[in-house]
């Protein structure tokens, strides 16, 4: 099975994410800030199983999205990670891409936009 990472300060956008992917078959993790994100990877990757994608919001407070997207990258090159924000300045999208983001989705987001993009990334 694979897993997806939801990292998001809002519970309500976490169950959201998760809801609009529940028919693609994936196991969901959540965590509200980057920090509690990089530790429930390395609990996730400790069982033997990989994080097939990471969706992570910009704006949280512990520790931001664009942090988390620089501190993953140092252990994981590969893994895509999408942006789920409503930051949609240009300069707020080129930092996210130099850290590392693969994807880029503005909040509200639509059921369909989402499965798109997921199923673009992890190729499912």
């Amino acid at each position: 099975m694979k897993h997806i990472m939801i990292i998001d300060d809002s519970p309500t956008i976490r169950m959201s994410v998760e809801y609009a992917l529940s028919g693609l078959g994936f196991s969901m993790h959540h965590a509200e800030n980057g920090s509690d994100g990089l530790e429930e990877v390395k609990n996730i990757k400790g069982t033997g199983v990989d994080v097939a994608l990471c969706i992570v919001d910009i704006n949280m407070p512990v520790m931001d999205g664009i942090t988390f997207i620089g501190e993953f990258r140092k252990t994981d090159r590969f893994t895509p990670v999408l942006v789920l924000t409503t930051e949609a300045e240009e300069l707020k999208i080129k930092e996210g891409r130099v850290a590392g983001a693969s994807g880029w989705i503005l909040k509200p987001f639509r059921k369909q936009d989402m499965l798109n993009v997921v199923q673009k990334l992890i190729r499912c």
